[in-house]
């Protein structure tokens, strides 16, 4: 039976497929949309990708896309671990800048559902981390948006700091979210 545990902002959930295991090794299933229906998640998935990060403490995000090409994402990794993080950046919520972190690890096979209207980023905590995550949106660079990862208002618990990070030229340069232009997800 797979667990899905809602974290503190509710709408970003903790999934942790069942292992079914014997001598040869083990097997799950990482999504149903009958599963996650009956627990009220309907996604609309249309693009898998894949990652890989070399160092421990590469940080990649926050990233979102806005309308109309909003994503909500299911991540997992495949080989290693990190530290996922959701950021809500809905103009107008009750919870907005917010954010939830979660650790997900090969190991464990834990995953995280982080809806449309969530800045998402995550950190490796292992050399050679390789993840895989669904979208429900295409990739549309128009529609990028992003907040700085390390923003000092958000107090994120990173586990790396600003000097020890490995980063994109690209993230280096996103807004704190208090410069954040009004993002659109509907």
């Amino acid at each position: 039976m797979t667990t899905i545990t809602p974290l503190a902002l509710p709408e970003v959930l903790l999934i942790t497929p069942k292992r079914h295991g014997d001598a040869r090794g083990w097997f799950a299933e990482t999504w149903s949309r009958r599963t996650l229906g009956e627990a009220g998640v309907i996604c609309d998935f249309v693009q898998d990708n894949q990652a890989y990060s070399a160092r421990k403490g590469t940080v990649r995000g926050l990233h979102f896309q806005t309308a109309p090409h909003a994503q909500a994402k299911l991540i997992r990794a495949l080989r290693g671990a990190i530290y996922d993080v959701a950021l809500d950046v809905r103009p107008g919520s009750a919870t907005f800048g917010q954010w939830v972190g979660a650790e997900l690890s090969a190991e464990g096979g834990e995953q995280l559902l982080v809806p449309r209207g969530f800045a998402h980023g995550y950190c490796t905590l292992t050399d050679d981390c390789e993840l895989f995550y669904k979208v429900d949106g295409l990739y549309a660079p128009d529609c990028e948006g992003g907040v700085l990862w390390n923003d000092p208002d958000l107090a994120i618990d990173w586990p790396v700091d600003a000097a020890g990070a490995t980063t994109s030229d690209k993230d280096k340069v996103l807004p704190r979210l208090k410069d954040m232009p009004e993002a659109h997800f509907e």
